[in-house]
């Protein structure tokens, strides 16, 4: 109902521009939807603020916009979120409209706290691969999730919507698709294909229900997995072995991955690619989070620590 509302009172040319927008950013960008649908909601919300003030997002300055971000109560990574919507909403209409003045370019951007991934201990890793209790269906489904995630580094995301023939086994390798729709090889390790071999053979086709669903990983209904009920059984299996909900997130395994390869030495380039990182500045976080390792490891075991 609350949508409906602000839409209605969004002047046609807005909606129309903001429509524009998302389907270039769509075909160019190849977002996901979960991004296409922010950048839509927070550019009706201002859009509807500025009908409120007698303008439109053509019309728009920068004190408007500004005016707007303050009088939104808003968490600081929420109100970055929303410029950036509004920055790529911009540079799209100088794009195409000669002339166009953005009011966005001095907009000061907010200063982000950096948050350090967290990583498990492989201690923890093992226990959790370990939770799952592999003599029931749903638990050897359980187990190979939780190790090719681990074993590969996938989003969630990823994890849940690989297809069955993403899976290469004799080359052990998958075809991911990340963000942006880009395609990357992620190596399979041993322990991990045994684990999906073992759910292929035993468990997958009981859950299929005799049809031929295009999911690697099935759900009792014989559908594809879905991020929550990922987020739930890694949940429910880290109680289990004692590890307290606040040290556990979705992408815990996908953390733990990449900081327990760069502490045995891998080469972040490499890291970089296996995670699908776009950038090289995006993965170098996790440098930062091996050093915190070290640096708690000296002061707990040196004399002078």
């Amino acid at each position: 109902m609350e949508k409906e509302m602000i839409r209605d009172s969004i002047a046609e040319a807005d909606r129309r521009s903001i429509a524009a927008f998302v389907e270039r950013v769509w075909s160019e960008d190849g977002l996901a939807d979960r991004t296409l649908e922010a950048y839509r909601r927070d550019l009706e919300s201002l859009a509807a603020w500025l009908a409120s003030h007698g303008r439109e997002l053509a019309t728009a300055r920068r004190e408007d916009i500004s005016a707007y971000h303050g009088s939104q109560a808003v968490a600081v990574r929420s109100l970055a979120r929303r410029q950036s919507a509004f920055r790529r909403y911009y540079a799209f209409r100088v794009r195409n409209e000669p002339g166009f003045a953005d009011p966005t370019l001095l907009i000061e951007r907010p200063k982000l706290p950096r948050s350090l991934p967290k990583a498990l201990a492989e201690r923890e890793i093992d226990g959790l691969l370990q939770a799952p209790d592999s003599t029931t269906m749903l638990g050897l489904r359980d187990r190979a999730m939780l190790e090719l995630m681990y074993a590969s580094g996938l989003r969630v995301s990823e994890l849940v919507e690989l297809p069955l023939a993403a899976l290469n086994s004799r080359q052990g390798v998958l075809r991911v698709t990340g963000k942006g729709g880009k395609d990357r090889l992620v190596p399979v390790g041993e322990e991990a294909l045994a684990h999906i071999g073992k759910y292929l053979a035993d468990a997958r086709p009981a859950l299929a229900k005799g049809r031929q669903p295009a999911a690697l990983f099935l759900s009792q209904r014989g559908e594809g997995m879905t991020r929550q009920m990922f987020w739930t059984l890694v949940k429910r299996y880290a109680l289990r072995i004692g590890i307290h909900p606040k040290r556990i997130s979705p992408h815990v395994l996908r953390h733990s991955f990449a900081t327990h390869l760069l502490n045995h030495g891998a080469d972040l380039r490499a890291l970089q690619m296996l995670l699908g990182h776009s950038s090289l500045s995006t993965t170098q976080i996790y440098t930062l989070v091996a050093k915190e390792g070290l640096k708690r490891l000296h002061a707990q075991h040196h004399p002078r620590g």
